[in-house]
């Protein structure tokens, strides 16, 4: 009971960050979506000219539903632009639609950790939905099932444990990613004439607070992780 609570009080922080990082997305993107670009090119503008200057012809620019919906979908070669973005004029629209043309530019030129999160993505898919009802139902299983032989619950834990484990790893290969995304879209922003270099700080500000995000999570599942690392460790340690 001790040691729940004590997982409580080190977890309650980080979702404190977590839910402060959302807020913080959605009040940046607000305030700088206010603010126009010179350029008065919109976020579906922005997309198609660094990709065209790039020679990126094979890949389409939708519009799709939602606020901060946006995203890049490689099987099917189209980025994806939520309707606060693919209309607007904004330093923030064309900051987010400048983030998911690095994701595209990042695939055509191999970078090596893009590469690997893909790589991750049916893996982790499948791991995030069965890892916590896996734990569950392996802790539950080890209670009631404690006389027989064979140990079934503590093997679910097990691979439950090593499912949510994959996922954490994806969260993990999922920063440099991003990171490095926003890199790339604030030197194409600025290369291509869509932005000048007194709106380069509002992109920055955009694309930051929208990574603080993704630190957020990971830190949120290594908490996670590290509590179902602990429950393995007991269960080695009584078996011993």
């Amino acid at each position: 009971m001790f040691s729940y609570l004590l997982f409580l009080l080190i977890l309650l922080p980080f979702i404190a960050l977590s839910g402060w990082a959302s807020a913080r997305v959605h009040s940046t993107f607000a305030a700088y979506d206010r603010v126009p670009v010179r350029s008065m090119m919109t976020g579906s503008d922005a997309a198609k000219l660094l990709m065209r200057n790039r020679d990126v012809r094979d890949i389409a620019v939708n519009r799709v539903r939602g606020t901060l919906t946006d995203h890049y979908n490689p099987p099917k070669k189209v980025v994806n632009l939520s309707e606060s973005v693919y209309g607007s004029p904004s330093v923030a629209a064309v900051a987010v639609a400048g983030h998911e043309v690095g994701h595209v530019m990042q695939k055509k030129k191999h970078y090596v950790p893009y590469l690997i999160r893909n790589a991750l993505v049916p893996i982790t898919n499948i791991g995030s939905r069965l890892a916590l009802p896996v734990i569950l139902i392996g802790l539950i299983l080890d209670l009631t099932l404690s006389m027989v032989e064979i140990p079934v619950g503590q093997y679910l834990v097990y691979v439950g444990i090593g499912l949510y484990g994959l996922s954490t790893l994806f969260m993990l290969a999922t920063l440099p990613v991003e990171f490095n995304a926003s890199r790339r879209a604030r030197k194409m922003l600025v290369e291509d004439g869509i932005v000048g270099e007194e709106e380069l700080p509002g992109v920055k500000k955009v694309l930051s607070a929208a990574a603080l995000t993704y630190v957020a999570s990971l830190l949120i599942s290594l908490v996670y992780f590290l509590r179902f690392a602990l429950i393995f460790a007991s269960l080695v340690r009584r078996n011993k």
